[in-house]
């Protein structure tokens, strides 16, 4: 006899249920009735009928245990196969979004092993081959991987120029701070959602470039510009290129040596001034990210901590704004070891060449 799943029985237990069953056996020999073999062994009757019927089939032997049910295994040959289907996404395999389920990997499972297992075992199958429960990230549809594949774009050229002039290499990107704060979970009373009262006609919004900076045996750096936007008919609400060449400029000399600019493919960015500029000066040299690549930029992890810095903060007034911004990157420019997080967080490997 098995019981399914092992029946969650010690081996004690199984050796007991085991003579329970070889007496019930011994008192078939005998003719007994089953109603009397239940009740004087405390068990059910529909127990007994089942015992009494594999019995017959198979006579005593039939009555002893077979040792607890294994559920089926899933070997490292076979998980691996599941991981290439799981890699094709939900959408090759007929789910409408693309969001793996515990009880979809279950059904792909099903499908090309032929294996049939529980929710409970599926999830311990994945967290062993080092699987776990995660937000996903976005990609632009029109992101070219093959340009990012390709040691990741501009980046590539940049490091080996840098590595070969002792140049730092600075990534560089913008983003722009309205007086309504990002939201953040916060406990509250169940049935009462927690309210941060903001500006409703605040339009009143401070942009910020800043400049990732790492050179092999430095200290990273961080160097920004803020800039707030004027509430005036016709000014211009964003960095010119101007702006640009004055924060490039204000790091070549805090960093007192050439420098290597990678950045994306903003139109201010291919200003013909600004190219103009670099063409006039050999100590500006700069490269662009692949289009759509924001996750090749160590300067947008920054705006994430940022924003994760100022969530729930109700801003009074702009200058509130503009103050609790320059602490929070002031914070991060005293703490090099965030700044080489962001770098981290890229994937990117800036590590200085060997020598011959």
């Amino acid at each position: 006899m098995r019981y399914p799943e092992g029946g969650g029985l010690t081996a004690e237990r199984r050796a007991f249920r085991e003579k329970v069953r070889l007496q019930a056996g011994e008192r078939f020999v005998a003719g007994e009735k089953t109603a009397v073999i239940a009740k004087d062994l405390r068990v059910s009757v529909r127990s007994v009928e089942r015992w009494r019927r594999a019995w017959r089939e198979g006579g005593m032997a039939a009555l002893r245990s077979a040792g607890p049910a294994n559920s089926p295994t899933v070997t490292d040959a076979q998980f691996a196969v599941v991981e290439e289907e799981l890699g094709k996404g939900p959408a090759a395999h007929g789910f409408d979004d693309e969001r793996w389920t515990v009880a979809r990997v279950q059904t792909v499972i099903r499908r090309r092993l032929r294996l049939s297992l529980s929710v409970t075992t599926v999830w311990r199958l994945l967290k062993r081959h080092g699987w776990s429960w995660q937000a996903p990230a976005r990609r632009a549809l029109e992101r070219d991987e093959h340009a990012v594949a390709v040691e990741e774009g501009g980046v590539a050229a940049g490091k080996r120029l840098a590595a070969a002039c002792g140049a730092w290499i600075v990534f560089e990107d913008e983003a722009g701070f309205s007086m309504t704060p990002p939201r953040a979970r916060t406990w509250g009373r169940r049935g009462h959602t927690p309210v941060i009262r903001v500006r409703g006609r605040s339009r009143r919004r401070t942009s910020v470039a800043a400049l990732y900076c790492y050179r092999p045996g430095e200290k990273s750096r961080l160097i920004y510009r803020p800039r707030s936007h004027l509430l005036l008919k016709g000014a211009r609400r964003s960095f010119s290129w101007k702006d640009y060449r004055d924060l490039l400029v204000r790091a070549h000399i805090q960093l007192a040596g050439p420098i290597v600019v990678v950045w994306d493919n903003l139109t201010t960015h291919l200003a013909a001034g600004l190219k103009q500029y670099e063409a006039e000066h050999d100590w500006l040299v700069t490269f662009r990210l692949p289009p759509y690549a924001p996750d090749l930029n160590p300067v947008e992890a920054v705006w994430s901590l940022v924003r994760r810095a100022m969530a729930n903060t109700a801003f009074d007034t702009p200058d509130d704004l503009d103050r609790s911004l320059r602490r929070q990157l002031r914070g991060i420019q005293l703490r090099p070891h965030l700044i080489d997080g962001c770098l981290t967080a890229t994937g990117l490997a800036l590590a200085p060449p060997t020598p011959p």
